[in-house]
């Protein structure tokens, strides 16, 4: 009998999730084993299922799907993640590459390209939709044409910046994210300063109109910036 690919769905709306499920179980070969409405649903399942792959939004809930991506590979090594999202942003994709990310598809092109995407990627390849394997092709050929790595603008935030910018950006204040972090307020403020620093954004509307462009969160969740002044 042959071993079914072991999958976990993770994406914050349901009817995209319902779609996915009935395109994965419609084949011999594949198996979702759970599905998760938020990142940090989806790295509680990769560590309780054993999935080989997660298939992961970017913008979700509590932990977006970069952070995700980061804690589940640190977790379970063997986990492939594939992502699957409409955001295109260059230095979001890297980003995801350099967390260990297999694979990369855009969703507007899912029916065609989700199949062939678990599957390779469950023997260990990468797999990219069309469009982003030219991007990431144009801009290895821009790096060796310039003979040096592409600058860094800014400093790349640790995970737990990560995780606090997107709860800010949610609207939380500084003892509701203390409480979901298990942290101190005291702590939470100085990872605030620490974002403002790096990122060079000094007020509460930077910061989530940065979570926004970045694909932290989607911009139908971003918070009134009055409302998310400090508790």
């Amino acid at each position: 009998m042959q071993k079914k690919i072991k999958i976990v769905l993770a994406d914050d709306h349901n009817v995209v999730r319902q779609g996915l499920r009935a395109l994965l179980m419609g084949q011999a070969d594949m198996e979702v084993l759970g599905e998760a409405s938020n990142g940090r649903q989806a790295v509680q399942l990769a560590r309780q299922l054993h999935p080989d792959i997660v298939v992961m939004d970017i913008a979700m809930p509590l932990l977006n799907g970069l952070e995700a991506t980061r804690q589940i590979l640190k977790q379970s090594p063997a986990v492939k993640v594939l992502v699957l999202s409409s955001y295109r942003d260059d230095d979001y994709i890297e980003q995801l590459i350099e967390a260990g990310a297999a694979g990369y598809l855009i969703k507007q092109t899912a029916a065609n390209d989700l199949l062939q995407g678990v599957r390779e990627v469950n023997q260990g390849n990468g797999f990219f939709s069309p469009a982003i394997a030219k991007r990431l092709r144009d801009h290895c050929r821009g790096s060796f044409a310039d003979q040096r790595p592409t600058a860094k603008h800014t400093k790349p935030l640790t995970s737990r910046e990560s995780e606090v910018l997107q709860l800010i950006a949610e609207g939380q204040p500084n003892k509701q994210i203390a409480g979901s972090l298990c942290i101190s307020v005291k702590t939470v403020e100085k990872h605030r300063q620490g974002l403002m620093a790096k990122l060079n954004i000094h007020n509460i509307a930077g910061l989530t109109r940065h979570a926004v462009e970045k694909g932290i969160i989607e911009s139908n969740v971003a918070t009134d910036p009055i409302a998310s002044l400090p508790a």
